[in-house]
């Protein structure tokens, strides 16, 4: 399907299949796509003026944000959505909650204080001196940015693309080239890394947030690679003619694509929503000896719903245990779903700590493989257009 987007002296044409490589078919999903590009810019899909949104990075550490739910279910915070990534060491959070006790967003400032100092406790209780930590609750407002475009901004500010793995050479997260355009007065940027879905989103939030304009972009895509082009300037009008700033470039670049990236086994979570959810849930995950690397909740209608990626707290490696998981199941229920198997659930033999975890990409699937897919990614995919109700809780 081609999608043409014309405004001003804006042009863009995009190739687009659904997420399995097939042509789209579904009239629903295409009408979505036309309004999409016809709603002005600063009209939000959905009002997140229901809840109150709180956001937290810091230091990622096993049991984070089993700690910070269980506080919120203490003081009686709903949680109706919750969105959490790590990357290089570090820990990013967006929790959408309302009162427990009518609903609502929270409004008065005296219990907004107090919900900020408690959850304070929790994320200083493990840092140090001087190192980087933030907790902001935030008021509702019509038209908040995307929540994973917050993600973006909230770990670009605490600087995690200073400790990317993959920013100091070529390696499977993607490489990343700049080169100058004298006849044009731009700087050329060539990124080539491994496809996924929402490639583009994540590297053009690096750029904008980087406040980098640009002019003209190529994006192509061949097998499991994709490649970038862009022809950029930076908001002044200058081209990047310092070393220091093409570096800088390449490692954000860099971390952007990275941090969708997880490590893990994929469980997703189907249950009657109700308070304290999310604290039973990664309660059970830490008693167990689960650490989460990334989690996406939300809830639709009556129900909850969630995707855990979990590892080993004690080694970090991506495997996790048959028997862990069954445990797990015991304790909540049979509402979770394996979605990505790994290979040693088949018999094969369990890595050892010597050898290297294979990398995993965010929908579980080993790096330089083709994407696998499920009915639990189609079923995130298409949700947040399906239900409107849903959609308030987690726009991606």
């Amino acid at each position: 399907m081609k999608v043409v987007i014309h405004v001003g002296f804006f042009l863009a044409v995009f190739h687009v299949t659904d997420q399995l490589g097939n042509k789209l078919t579904d009239e629903s999903l295409i009408l979505y796509i036309q309004q999409r590009q016809v709603r002005p810019s600063h009209v939000s899909s959905s009002s997140s003026s229901d809840h109150t949104a709180l956001e937290i990075t810091g230091i990622d550490r096993p049991g984070l944000l089993s700690e910070i739910s269980a506080v919120l279910a203490q003081l009686e915070c709903h949680v109706t959505a919750a969105v959490a990534w790590t990357h290089s060491g570090r820990a990013a959070v967006i929790i959408y909650v309302e009162e427990g006790r009518g609903g609502g967003p929270i409004v008065d400032s005296g219990r907004l204080a107090h919900v900020q100092e408690q959850l304070e406790n929790v994320v200083e209780a493990h840092h140090g001196t001087g190192e980087r930590r933030s907790v902001r609750l935030t008021d509702p407002k019509l038209g908040r940015t995307h929540t994973e475009r917050r993600l973006h901004q909230l770990l670009y500010a605490d600087l995690d693309y200073t400790r990317c793995q993959g920013c100091n050479d070529a390696g499977d997260s993607g490489h990343v080239t700049i080169e100058p355009c004298e006849e044009k007065g731009y700087s050329i940027v060539n990124l080539r890394s491994a496809d996924r879905p929402k490639l583009l989103f994540d590297t053009v939030c690096a750029l904008t947030d980087m406040e980098y304009v640009v002019f003209h972009a190529a994006v192509s895509s061949l097998g499991t690679l994709a490649d970038q082009e862009y022809f950029i300037r930076q908001k002044d009008g200058c081209t990047l003619e310092k070393e220091s700033e093409r570096h800088k470039l390449s490692q954000c670049l860099i971390a952007a694509i990275e941090r969708r990236d997880c490590d893990g086994l994929r469980l997703d979570v189907c249950t009657m929503n109700r308070m304290g959810l999310l604290s039973d849930v990664t309660r059970a995950f830490r008693e167990n000896g689960l650490s989460i690397s990334r989690a996406e909740v939300g809830r639709h209608g009556e129900m909850a719903i969630g995707s855990f990626y979990v590892t080993e707290a004690s080694s970090g490696g991506s495997y996790v245990s048959p028997e862990t998981v069954e445990q797990v199941r015991k304790e909540l229920g049979e509402s979770i779903v394996v979605v990505d198997k790994l290979p040693c659930w088949n018999g094969e033999v369990k890595p050892t700590a010597a050898s290297k975890p294979s990398t995993r990409r965010h929908d579980g699937s080993a790096g330089g493989e083709k994407p696998r897919f499920s009915l639990g990614t189609l079923f995130w995919a298409h949700l947040g257009w399906l239900s409107s109700n849903f959609g308030s809780s987690i726009r991606s």
